[in-house]
């Protein structure tokens, strides 16, 4: 598929204005070095490359790129397999993105692979663009570059318009994968190759990813850790994210778990870069290909005092730093500019300022300034003096400067030629100062990728076993509940369970306490819950007034304690794992929704970087006059947590809401938790 040494092309047409035409005629252009035959009824040579009437007659070709109608595809794929053709592209449109008659085909293609060890990418794609061909029927065709991005598709046409879009800006590409349908080969399934097949120092560290349907995450996400590992950048777009499909889940954490939710928790554990454009995607790609932010301090250099301070906003709201240079070698660097000029940050040296000025003001940061780890340079032109002076020394410098340099150049008319100079040097610019003001927060701000070291884990006991036996597909009773906390070694709050006011009357408990109804899915929400109990008559009225509701089986009774109230919980998501959540509890849980996720297993390390990215982290730490949490045992707990369902696989929801965060101690409260069918 990737490295042919013979393609066919079933469709193959003089009239490049068809997709048969076109590939043929990139595959020409595109100086491919193997053998090249097309299958064409009506012509012996089409574009000058021999044709034949029959695949019969055809010699064994290792590619085959199919350009024909959808219900002639099966059996051309079928008799070319007979020939010993192992891979198929398969251009053509017309099948499951069509009607039910289409997915038919598809199935019957899928089916037919599967039997016949045979590779088919498509249908419905532009094909592959790589080191060794150029087998897609779009332009434009970028020049191939070992050291450029990588880009996998789900969308042909998405495809076209990154290249389009990438190759303005002066991005080059190492190859373009387009999987379209994908009833065999799917996005996953590239980028393994991508992960098997790198090379450090030779293949691309820059992987860009548009995909539709994530159909085997579990295969995307032990891939990109890998690639990550190995030095490689990935940044994706998943489309299809909407609240609309959210599930309906009794539990919080099930509720909470939209496709959103989702998607993102898994780039963020495999250390995908998420974006949500096309043109985002292509901001932080150049900016990685410039190299990653050293540090949150950022130099933006300028001549247009306006696009300074929209870019200084943009990364200060980003979570970066735009110092303040007012040091004796700030004050020297401003003797050397125009009169009128700023070296406070933003560095404004005017609309007069030179490229030798600019030069200085760059060798200043790198080299003078320690509060600066990076650097925005915005030059454009009015259009009264030519720029590529300017140009040409920003590229130099862009080469000599060990602190990246993001270059931002916004006069696309005035400054055109100077601006293809500039990407013919190999560079790549960025046409707005605030957009790539975002990608640089969003590349330094990055979730690390964390390493997790295996452990023996726990096994359930009988006691446990039996639990799990006999619990399929419902909730947990508050005993069952109880056993498999202690067996997580998740530290609980005294409670008593009554079914009757004699049972109330007859255990020796101190006030005050709250009580909680038993069997209603949410308590809180019918009134299943009593707080501040401060005798046993109020004790007895609030148990009689439980037992009233509907859905009410029997009344918890624990000590009420107060504290700070936490959350921990999880949800099993098919072909993924667990996905655990934290946060604040309570009903600071519903209001704040400010929660961290990942999917397990999860490292100390991890676990205490989820904390400490929750919003509410400076709450949690203790303000005015409050006492901090015991940030260990939060810690413990998640961990906790996430050995105990690589343990119990079959729990598919669960909630410990609240968690009681007291003095040095968290106690859980309340859990919920649900055994899968």
């Amino acid at each position: 598929m990737f490295n042919p040494q013979s393609i066919v092309i079933v469709g193959g047409s003089e009239n490049t204005y068809k997709p048969g035409g076109k590939v043929l005629e990139n595959l020409i252009t595109g100086n491919y070095q193997g053998k090249l035959f097309v299958v064409n009824p009506k012509a012996d040579k089409v574009q000058g490359i021999k044709s034949y009437n029959n695949i019969s007659d055809l010699p064994h070709a290792d590619l085959a790129i199919l350009a024909i109608p959808a219900r002639f595809c099966l059996p051309v794929v079928e008799e070319l397999t007979a020939k010993g053709t192992k891979a198929f592209i398969i251009l053509s449109a017309g099948f499951g993105e069509l009607n039910e008659e289409g997915k038919k085909i598809e199935h019957q293609l899928s089916d037919f692979a599967g039997k016949n060890n045979i590779s088919i990418l498509g249908p419905n794609c532009i094909g592959i663009i790589n080191k060794n061909y150029k087998g897609v029927f779009t332009t434009p065709v970028p020049k191939y570059n070992q050291k450029g991005v990588d880009f996998i598709s789900s969308s042909g046409s998405t495809a076209v318009f990154v290249m389009e879009a990438g190759m303005k800006m002066g991005m080059q590409f190492s190859s373009i994968y387009s999987v379209g349908n994908a009833i065999q080969i799917q996005v996953e399934n590239i980028l393994e190759y991508f992960d098997q097949n790198y090379i450090p120092g030779e293949s691309s560290d820059i992987i860009m990813i548009y995909i539709e349907q994530l159909s085997n995450p579990s295969k995307l996400l032990k891939h990109s850790i890998s690639l990550n590992k190995k030095g490689c950048n990935i940044i994706a777009v998943k489309s299809g994210l909407t609240k609309a499909g959210s599930r309906a889940a009794s539990s919080h954490t099930g509720a909470m778990a939209s496709p959103e939710i989702v998607v993102e928790t898994l780039f963020k554990k495999a250390g995908i870069i998420q974006c949500y454009s096309r043109e985002e995607m292509l901001y932080v790609a150049g900016v990685l290909f410039y190299g990653k932010p050293k540090g949150k301090n950022v130099a933006v250099i300028t001549h247009a005092g306006g696009a300074g301070v929209m870019c200084a906003d943009a990364l200060e709201k980003g979570g970066m730093n735009v110092p303040e240079l007012k040091n004796e070698k700030a004050q020297k660097l401003l003797e050397n500019l125009h009169q009128g000029s700023s070296v406070s940050n933003p560095i404004d040296f005017l609309a007069t300022g030179s490229a030798e000025q600019l030069g200085l003001i760059l060798d200043y940061c790198n080299n003078e300034f320690d509060n600066i780890d990076e650097s925005v340079v915005i030059f454009g032109s009015p259009g009264l003096f030519d720029v590529d002076p300017v140009y040409e020394l920003l590229s130099k410098k862009i080469d000599e400067t060990v602190k990246p340099v993001y270059p931002v150049l916004p006069s696309p008319v005035n400054t055109e030629k100077a601006m293809e100079n500039f990407m013919s040097k190999g560079k790549i610019f960025f046409p707005d100062e605030s957009i790539v003001a975002n990608a640089i927060a969003k590349v330094y701000n990055t979730r690390p990728v964390f390493e997790y070291v295996e452990k023996k884990i726990k096994k359930p006991d009988k006691a446990i076993k039996d639990i799990l036996k006999n619990a399929k597909g419902r909730y947990l009773t508050p005993d069952e509940n109880r056993k498999i906390l202690q067996f997580a070694g998740i530290d609980q709050i005294d409670e008593y369970i009554v079914t009757s006011l004699e049972e109330l009357k007859s255990l020796d408990f101190v006030f005050p306490v709250v009580m909680k109804a038993i069997g209603p899915l949410h308590k809180t929400d019918v009134g299943g819950v009593v707080l501040n109990i401060g005798f046993i008559e109020e004790a007895e009225d609030a148990f009689e007034n439980l037992m009233k509701i509907d859905g009410c089986t029997s009344v918890l009774i624990q000590p009420m304690i107060e504290g700070i109230e936490l959350y921990a919980g999880s949800i099993k998501e098919n072909n993924l794992g667990h996905i655990i959540m934290t946060g604040m509890g309570g009903i600071y849980l519903e209001t704040l929704k400010d929660i961290s996720t990942s999917i397990c297993p999860i490292s100390p390390k991890e676990a205490e970087y989820m904390i400490k990215s929750l919003k509410s982290y400076p709450v949690l730490k203790g303000k005015r006059g409050k006492k901090s949490i015991n940030f260990y045992e939060f810690q413990n707990i998640i961990v906790n947590l996430s050995e105990l369902l690589i343990s119990i696989p079959e729990i598919s929801e669960m909630d410990i809401n609240p968690l009681i965060a007291t003095g040095d101690s968290i106690l859980a409260v309340d859990c919920r938790i649900k055994i899968e069918n």
